[in-house]
Parts: structure tokens; C-alpha cells; sequence
């Protein structure tokens, strides 16, 4: 009987288990998990929906949301993408459902649904679940097969074996795993709001502004999408997205660092003036303050217009061309300090992880050590938020639990 060990019980860990233990029912499937529990990501996710996937079908397309790994997952989203996960979860009567803006979660909105579906399944097929029990060591044994030295003091032994622990990070794998001849690309946190204190945005916690753009200053690309003002300063899709395509950049800065943001999105300069230049006609005898952008909150667009020095008495006829300049640039490219890092409850992942030229996408299996495979965050792949990460696990997964299913 073949004897196969998937190391981590969280979304890429489980799914590889579940995968093996279909593809091959007379292999013997055992699943560690160091913690007390499992799927443990699954169940905050999503603010405990779980977002499950995105409702993007191309591959090529899925795999541009992704700042690392992106050619390499080109190729896997071919074997596995969205729709084969949706197939997957309605074969066992798990409907999922789109929303707006692309994102996935089941149509429960209980991230328990899914973690439920994987239970009653690993029941089913067998699989042999263990939390409380990680792996300290491996070890490759002459005749190719593993020893596994858990952090229980106890021994097991497989014939191929998957690490699907997550983030790399103070996990005593990293060291097992380079004395194997891997190397680990430096880890950095991805996916993290940014903690800004500014005159601006005080007393504004909890609102949102549903199309802005920003940018990592000098001359970081810019990201689209909601911006949410907390407690702290700045998170939603848009911040979110900034940290993780320019995570290693804003780790050297030690998470100092300055942003523009467009609060008005795609809007341009000329297109914006236009707009002003309509608001002296229409609502010549109003005051800047109180007649906002329809784009705009109302206290938002107060602080603004605050910011660009305009009197609050200062009427839409009387608005000086200064004055007009300034609230442009407010609007379009303000300029915040950002001093330091809150790392989202619901969305936390790491780039960094096992070198990716190291693995054989086909299989996920290492090139320096045969049957032994990768899965998940632990390899040096993180997507943006929307539900891409979970794919890149669900996809990771399959491919590398129908390689292990495989006979010697």
C-alpha cells in the first residue's frame, strides 16, 4: 500500500489530500496539521465567507493577479482553474456564487460550508487526520522512500510526500527543506493595509470610496478599487493590492513610505476641470464644501476641499484658479506618509517561499528530490486579493496530489 504524507491542513494541504486519496483509493493518505485545527484560513476568510475562487476563466488572465508566480501558474491553470473548482465543489452539492466584482463565495455565506465539505469527504475517502502534529525533519531514504521525524517525537515513513504548510516563516521546515538542496526565496509580508496618520483622513473611520486608484511614489504602478479609511489609515481591495504587488519594495523601506492617491479612479486632470468647470455654471452661488462630486462621500470631499485651503464660505463662482489647481491635486494625486503596517485579519499572505525553478510545474515535485512535492503559499507564489490565492492552492493541490496517487 502506498503511503502518502501531506504536511499542513490548510486549504492547498487538504485539497492535495483529498485529490490523492481519489485518484489512488488503495493509497493510505495522512494529513499533519501542527495546529489545533484545520483549515483554519478557510474559516476567517472572505470575513468568514470564504472566498473561494475568482470568475476568471482564461488562464493567461488568471495568472496576471498573481505578482509571483504568474508564468509558471500560466501553465497549471490550464490542468485546474475556477471552473473545474466549481464543478468540484457542485459534484458534491457545494453551490458557489459570483458577486460584483468577480469574487466567489459559497452561496451560504459560511466559510463552515467549506470546511464541512472537506471533512465529510476525508471521511469518506479515508484520509488519516492529524492536528497538534507537524514535521521536523525529513529525511530521504536509500530506497527513496521518506522518514518523517513529527514534533510529537513520533516517526512515520512515505513514499511520496507533499509540504503544503504555508507561509515559510519561523517554520522549522526551512531548514529541513534547504539541507534537501532547496533554496527559499526572502519572505516578506503581501496583503496588508497601511497605517497613515494625516489630518485628512481623521475622525473618517469607515468610509469608502468604491473606484480609487493609488500608487507606491516614486513610480509604483497603480492599483484600482475600493479604498476603505480605518481606525489606522488605509485598507480595501486597492491598498491591499498595492502591498502585495510591491511587497518586497515596501519591505526595504520598513514600511515607510509615501502614496499618491487618485481618489476619483480613472479620472484625469482635464476631465475632472471639466466637471469644475460645469459646477461654476450650475451651482455658481454654492459653496465648494457643501456640493460634492457625486463620486466623493460628503466628509471626504469636505477634508479635501479643506486641504486645498478654499474658505469654506468660497462659492463655486468665486473659485480662483489657484484655488482650482489645488483641489485638482487633492483629488487626483493626493499625497499621504505611510508609517508602517496592519496586517488584515481576513486576508494575510506571504510572498517568498521555495524557488520556483526548483519545482516541476507538471507534477509539483521537486527537481532535487523525486516524489517529493510543494503546494500552496509555501512556494514562492501569492495572487492579489479577490479569491486568487485559494485558487493558486486548489490548483497547486490537484496537480500535485494526482502526481502522488501515481503507483511507483
Amino acid at each position: 500500500m502506498k503511503q502518502i504524507a501531506i504536511i499542513g491542513g490548510g486549504a492547498a494541504g487538504f485539497f492535495t489530500a483529498l485529490t490523492a486519496a481519489e485518484a489512488n483509493p488503495t493509497a493510505q493518505v495522512t494529513l499533519y496539521e501542527r495546529g489545533a485545527r484545520f483549515l483554519t484560513k478557510v474559516k476567517i476568510s472572505g470575513g468568514g465567507r470564504c472566498n473561494v475562487t475568482h470568475n476568471c476563466y482564461d488562464p493567461k488572465l488568471l495568472a496576471s493577479h498573481y505578482p509571483r508566480g504568474e508564468r509558471e501558474l500560466r501553465a497549471a491553470f490550464h490542468r485546474w482553474q475556477p471552473q473545474d473548482t466549481l464543478n468540484w465543489f457542485a459534484a458534491r452539492a457545494v453551490q458557489i456564487k459570483a458577486e460584483a466584482d468577480g469574487r466567489m463565495f459559497p452561496t451560504s455565506d459560511d466559510s463552515q460550508t467549506i470546511i464541512d465539505c472537506f471533512l465529510r469527504e476525508a471521511r469518506r475517502l479515508k484520509i488519516g487526520l492529524h492536528t497538534g502534529i507537524g514535521l521536523k525533519k525529513i529525511t530521504v531514504e536509500a530506497h527513496g522512500s521518506f522518514g518523517l521525524e513529527l514534533s510529537d517525537n513520533s516517526f512515520a515513513r512515505a513514499d511520496a510526500v507533499c509540504i503544503a504548510s504555508g507561509s515559510l516563516k519561523a517554520s522549522p521546515l526551512a531548514r529541513t527543506l534547504t539541507e534537501l538542496g532547496h533554496h527559499i526565496e526572502a519572505l516578506a509580508p503581501s496583503l496588508f493595509a497601511f497605517n497613515v496618520s494625516d489630518k485628512r483622513l481623521s475622525g473618517l473611520a469607515g468610509l469608502a470610496v468604491q473606484h480609487a486608484q493609488v500608487r507606491v511614489l516614486p513610480d509604483g504602478k497603480p492599483q484600482s478599487g475600493p479604498v476603505l479609511v480605518t481606525h489606522r489609515g488605509l485598507s480595501g481591495p486597492a491598498i491591499l493590492r498595492t502591498s502585495a504587488w510591491e511587497a518586497r519594495t515596501l519591505q526595504a523601506h520598513n514600511y515607510h513610505f509615501d502614496i499618491a492617491i487618485n481618489w476619483l479612479g480613472e479620472w484625469t486632470d482635464s476631465q475632472l476641470r471639466e466637471q469644475l468647470k460645469s459646477l461654476r455654471k450650475t451651482a455658481a452661488k454654492k459653496s465648494v464644501k457643501n456640493t460634492p462630486l457625486e463620486a466623493l462621500p460628503k466628509r471626504l470631499w469636505e477634508r479635501l476641499v479643506q486641504s486645498a485651503a478654499i474658505e469654506a464660505a468660497t462659492v463655486w463662482a468665486q473659485l480662483s484658479k489657484k484655488s482650482e489647481n489645488a483641489l485638482v491635486a487633492a483629488c487626483l494625486n493626493g499625497r499621504y506618509s505611510v508609517q508602517g503596517k496592519t496586517t488584515n485579519k481576513d486576508e494575510f499572505v506571504t510572498c517568498g517561499g521555495i524557488q520556483l525553478k526548483e519545482v516541476d510545474f507538471r507534477r509539483m515535485e521537486s527537481k532535487q528530490v523525486p516524489n517529493l512535492h510543494f503546494a500552496g503559499e509555501c512556494l514562492d507564489i501569492d495572487g492579489i486579493t479577490g479569491g486568487f490565492n485559494f485558487q493558486a492552492a486548489w490548483t497547486t493541490g490537484h496537480i500535485a496530489g494526482t502526481a502522488m496517487a501515481e503507483e511507483i
